[in-house]
C-alpha cells in the first residue's frame, strides 16, 4: 500500500498532466480564471437574480446588488465544467462598477469569449450561458425594483 507522501507525490503528477493539457486547447486567461475564479459564492440579499441551465446540462445562478445606479456586487455559482466557471468569473468582473444599461449591452457570450481569448468550439456554449444568466439577473433586479416588496418573500 503506497504511504501518504507517495500519494501526494503521484497526485501532483496527475495535476501538472492535466494542466499540460489544458494548455494546448485553452488560453492562460480561461485557465486562471477556473482555477482561482472570482466572485463564486452567493450574494445575500441580491437585487437580481438569474438561474440558467445551458444546454449541455450545466446550471449557472448569478447575483447582482446595485448602488447608486450601478451594479456593486455580482458573483455566480455552478455545478459546471471549468470553461463554465471560468466564462462566469469573468462575466461578473465585466459586470461590476457598470450601470444597468451598460451590463446589459455591453456584457455578451462574444464579449466574453474575447476576453477569454476564446474557447474551443465544443465550449463557446458556456459563454452564452453566463451572458443569458446575467441578463435574467439584470430583469429580475428591474422586477425588484417594481415590486421591491415582494424581496422580503423571494427564495434564491
Amino acid at each position: 500500500m503506497p504511504n501518504k507522501e507517495d500519494l501526494e507525490k503521484y497526485a501532483k503528477q496527475i495535476q501538472e498532466m492535466i494542466l499540460e493539457q489544458a494548455r494546448k486547447e485553452y488560453s492562460e486567461v480561461v485557465i486562471e480564471h477556473w482555477q482561482y475564479p472570482r466572485n463564486f459564492r452567493a450574494t445575500e440579499q441580491p437585487d437580481g437574480y438569474g438561474k440558467v441551465k445551458g444546454v449541455c446540462g450545466d446550471t449557472m445562478e448569478m447575483f447582482i446588488k446595485v448602488k447608486n445606479g450601478k451594479i456593486s456586487e455580482c458573483s455566480f455559482l455552478t455545478d459546471g465544467c471549468a470553461t463554465t466557471i471560468a466564462c462566469g468569473s469573468i462575466a461578473t468582473e465585466l459586470t461590476l462598477t457598470k450601470t444597468f444599461i451598460e451590463a446589459l449591452a455591453f456584457v455578451s457570450g462574444e464579449t466574453i469569449l474575447k476576453k477569454l481569448g476564446g474557447l474551443p468550439e465544443a465550449s463557446i456554449h458556456c459563454a452564452f450561458l453566463a451572458a443569458e444568466t446575467l441578463r435574467r439577473a439584470l430583469a429580475d433586479s428591474l422586477y425588484q425594483q417594481k415590486y421591491s416588496w415582494k424581496k422580503q418573500y423571494r427564495k434564491t
